[in-house]
């Protein structure tokens, strides 16, 4: 693969970079349930992924996106079932190839199950973390060194955490972002540097209002012209500034469009770059990695505790996974068998039982999927379901060691 310049911060005239994501899951067995129930819509969502590495090669010289994966959607691109029945739409391992393939798209870390990190065990995080990572190193050939936050749900004490994994940078939501000092206005199109105890990492506020465009439609008239508005109206007019924008890639009429000349590639992403490539745009696409190295941050920022906006919620709690009683019982359940997994993991494990010992970390873990409280009651159960299987087998293993 050769190496192509990413980010020029000699050029004139694009002053303004843009840094698109596009964030990419399925809870667990989704893809295999989808195309038993409802094949229209799984071929909708596997074109959706198939989609990115073809319209990145297409405009290689000058489109640049970044795309997390949760490591469960990863691991059911690797099941031979889903391989096969999703042949006649997509060749997935060719697809994952022509992502290792596309040096203009930058792989993001993300939770392996895609959990609310502040809302499960923080003894629970490394493992999350970790084998969210290796999966994707594994499938692309490289090790992600931006973060993704499931839901853009973050705490700052996450920080260690992250670093400790190796992760250079998060992406959060602007509107949780403070700079230390108070002196100024936080600024959205800048990075900053955040520290918890004794460990530092580079925020990267992502700008609310136009990643709700993206994810909802828009041309790229109107977001050049958006772009250079919100930016003109900053009072610390330094160039370069980096917008970024960042929402669901599958989901919504808008990515599952099957006539992509209507959907986002066709409709926005297409237009767009040709601005750019014909030098007709302000804005310049980059991949943050790139930003960072050529202009790292220099001003310390907080992050108050919170998430993006979904459905009716504002993002400043919560609510939308732990906004109900049952709800709040659910991540209590996960608490407590969390909790019953550490004490005997701690403790001396019988040969006999560790192998039911793995089985029973995974299912903590797929229990703390975000998806089974977004949804409230009606996918609590899928939570119930792994809880009580995990306690079941504790059970067999708390008999075993005493």
């Amino acid at each position: 693969m050769n190496t192509i310049r990413q980010d020029n911060p000699g050029a004139q005239g694009t002053a303004i970079r843009h840094a698109l994501g596009l964030h990419m899951h399925q809870p667990p067995d989704n893809l295999g349930l989808l195309i038993e129930e409802n094949e229209w819509e799984a071929q909708q969502i596997i074109r959706c992924y198939e989609r990115v590495p073809r319209y990145a090669r297409k405009f290689r010289d000058v489109a640049r996106i970044h795309v997390g994966f949760s490591g469960i959607l990863l691991e059911q691109f690797r099941s031979p079932e889903n391989i096969d029945r999703y042949r006649h739409f997509v060749d997935i391992p060719a697809m994952i190839e022509s992502y290792k393939e596309s040096d203009n798209i930058e792989i993001i870390g993300m939770g392996y199950y895609h959990p609310i990190f502040p809302l499960i065990p923080r003894e629970d995080w490394d493992d999350h973390l970790i084998s969210g990572k290796q999966i994707a190193a594994e499938m692309f050939g490289r090790e992600p060194r931006g973060f993704w936050p499931s839901e853009m749900a973050f705490d700052m004490e996450m920080i260690p955490a992250l670093a400790k994994t190796g992760y250079e940078y998060v992406v959060v939501d602007s509107v949780h972002v403070q700079p230390k000092d108070g002196a100024a206005a936080p600024n959205p199109f800048q990075p900053y540097i955040a520290r918890h105890a004794d460990a530092r990492i580079v925020v990267v506020p992502r700008d609310r209002d136009i990643s709700n465009a993206q994810e909802s439609g828009m041309n790229a008239e109107w977001f050049s012209d958006e772009v250079s508005n919100k930016v003109e109206t900053r009072p610390d007019n330094a160039a370069p500034h980096l917008v970024t924008t960042w929402s669901d890639g599958e989901n919504g009429g808008w990515f599952r469009q099957m006539a992509e000349e209507a959907g986002f590639f066709g409709h926005f992403f297409t237009p767009f770059v040709e601005r750019v490539r014909s030098g007709d745009s302000l804005i310049s696409p980059v991949l943050l990695s790139d930003f960072l190295e050529y202009h790292p941050p220099q001003t310390e920022a907080h992050v108050q505790t919170g998430a993006w906006n979904v459905a009716d919620t504002s993002g400043y709690d919560f609510s939308q996974w732990a906004g109900s009683d049952k709800q709040r019982e659910a991540i209590g359940k996960i608490f407590d068998v969390s909790r019953r997994y550490w004490a005997l993991a701690r403790g001396r494990v019988p040969e006999n039982v560790r192998d039911t010992m793995s089985r029973i970390r995974r299912i903590v873990l797929e229990s703390e999927t975000s998806c089974f409280l977004f949804w409230g009651d009606y996918w609590i159960p899928k939570l119930y379901e792994r809880t009580r299987l995990a306690e079941e087998l504790l059970g067999t293993v708390e008999r075993a060691t005493h």
